[in-house]
């Protein structure tokens, strides 16, 4: 018995050995597949938190990135994406095609407008600055609901909208007063008496613009409004006014963020006033329905423009029109709102009791869509009731092209007046085009039509409409329109007159003696020598 107890004690030591020895491979094995199993999980969670931390807020419009190269006339240069937003390199479609979902997480691009991600348009009280919009408007809910939301994404809180014509109707009013932020001013026979008392009248700074029609009685009118505009924006506890006419966005480039919130946040606190230079639309189609979605290629202002460049490129880039640009080339501005503050035109603010420190903006602008639609043409010529002379358009409008166009407009047909649209106003020249896109004087600007697409295709334009019951009753819709009619066709479509008019205007005090900034063509060739000599 002890010999056979002797010879199996090795066999059970041997099998002990062999028996410690699979237990110690397999818990080695076991580790090796879970580290080889939490490494590429721990790489998928280190991405995803890399991706949420850099893409920004969600919201529509990111969607609406992805097609920006499509757009009408994209396919020139690579198009822009927002300030704030960071986009991995694109890879060719067969790559795609071949990558997993989460590579795709990796390469998507979110635009970062971190006051209102989620579209809802409230008024929120605790932005700062608060910003403030005013304009004087005769459009349509089709222009106006664009580019009013379009303003509320960067950060504007109030609009104060003078109407009338289309604008003041009960079907378009009562939308716009429908949206929280919003002050409709109608064009009343008491606004009119209000506005015929104003200090203005009396003051020297607007009166070559007095008693004269079209272009200069618009231009008052705006003035007159701005000054109302002022008084409200105090009582709402407004930072900054801003006065934009609905064809006008602010491109806020240069800020951290797509936000005029941001840019204004960012100005020192001795600065008065704010410029923005005004690029201003070049369209390449006489079909155009919707500019702000329609519309990609911008002239840049000459303030952003290489002295050089800009004379050295100005015949190909006027193309014998009376001027570089088609309308005004002197941008728009933005006032602190403090005391004493007053409009200078339509263009600037001003200081009754000094003057303003202002600044000029080296990359935002305000993109301007001046005849971007072949109707703009015969719209602007139904505005006014001018002879199509050359000697009277001068007393009707400032600016020359305007004038040419009214003459046009006046005098052509249908046909001759398409032919002269596509001459001066269509870029229609690939070849000039892109020589003056290498250049720099045109350029792409995609990220104002691809928030304003985004909007429209979330609903919220039409959900503002819907919002608004056009189901009256019988007895409400006849309230309505009576109270509109005593309200609005009293009120006149030309200004007050002023009675004595000698013994009013001798009575002009010297306080803002300055004469105000009408809008202003871009410097001309004549203007080349003493430009370059600065």
């Amino acid at each position: 018995m002890k010999s056979t107890h002797h010879h199996r004690a090795p066999l059970i030591s041997s099998s002990s050995s062999s028996s410690s020895s699979s237990s110690s491979n397999h818990s080695f094995v076991s580790r090796l597949l879970l580290l080889l199993t939490l490494l590429p999980v721990s790489l998928a969670c280190l991405a995803f938190i890399l991706q949420w931390r850099g893409g920004g807020l969600a919201d529509p419009a990111s969607a609406s990135v992805r097609s920006a190269s499509s757009v009408p006339g994209g396919s020139d240069l690579n198009h822009e994406v927002f300030p704030g937003m960071e986009t991995v390199s694109s890879v060719s479609p067969k790559a795609h095609q071949s990558s997993s979902d989460c590579s795709n997480l990796a390469r998507s691009s979110s635009p970062s407008f971190p006051y209102y991600a989620d579209w809802k348009f409230g008024v929120d009280t605790s932005l700062k600055p608060k910003i403030c919009i005013t304009t004087s408007t005769s459009a349509g809910l089709d222009q106006i609901l664009p580019w009013m939301f379009y303003h509320k994404v960067l950060g504007v809180s109030t609009f104060f909208l003078f109407v009338e014509g289309k604008a003041a109707t009960p079907s378009i009013s009562k939308v716009l007063e429908s949206i929280p932020g919003v002050k409709v001013i109608y064009r009343t026979k008491e606004l009119e008496e209000k506005q015929a008392k104003s200090r203005i009248w009396n003051e020297t700074w607007l009166s070559s613009f007095f008693y004269k029609p079209c272009n200069y009685e618009l231009f008052v009118k705006q003035s007159l409004n701005m000054e109302m505009a002022i008084v409200m924006a105090r009582d709402a506890s407004m930072d900054w006014i801003l006065h934009l006419d609905t064809d006008e966005l602010i491109y806020p480039a240069g800020a951290r963020e797509y936000s005029l919130r941001r840019l204004l946040l960012d100005v020192p606190p001795n600065v008065d006033m704010v410029i923005f230079p005004n690029y201003e639309s070049s369209v390449e189609r006489d079909d155009i329905k919707d500019p702000f979605t329609e519309v990609s290629m911008f002239k840049k202002n000459y303030d952003h423009l290489p002295k050089d460049t800009y004379f050295g490129m100005y015949k190909e880039a006027t193309r014998n029109n009376p001027n570089y640009f088609l309308t005004y080339g002197n941008g728009k501005s933005v006032a602190r709102v403090q005391d004493h503050l007053r409009p200078n035109g339509a263009h600037r603010w001003h200081n009754y009791m000094k003057t303003p420190n202002e600044i000029k903006l080296e990359e935002a602008a305000v993109l301007h869509y001046t005849y971007a639609k072949f109707s703009d043409l015969t719209s602007r010529r139904d505005r006014c009731g001018c002879k199509p002379t050359k000697e009277d358009v001068k007393r009707c409008f400032m600016l020359d092209f305007d004038r040419s166009a009214f003459i046009i407009a006046s005098t052509a047909t249908e046909e001759e007046m398409l032919s002269w649209y596509r001459e001066h106003v269509v870029w229609g020249d690939k070849e000039v085009k892109t020589k003056l896109l290498r250049k720099g004087i045109l350029t792409r600007i995609y990220s104002p039509m691809v928030v304003i697409q985004a909007l429209k295709e979330s609903g919220v334009f039409s959900s503002v409409v819907s919002s608004v019951s056009t189901n009256l009753s019988k007895k409400k819709f006849l309230s309505s329109m009576h109270k509109s009619n005593s309200s609005r066709s009293t009120a006149s479509e030309s200004l007050p007159a002023k009675e004595n008019k000698s013994e009013g205007i001798s009575a002009r005090h010297l306080l803002g003696a300055e004469s105000a900034v009408p809008p202003l063509s871009p410097p001309g060739m004549e203007h080349a020598k003493f430009f370059t000599e600065e």
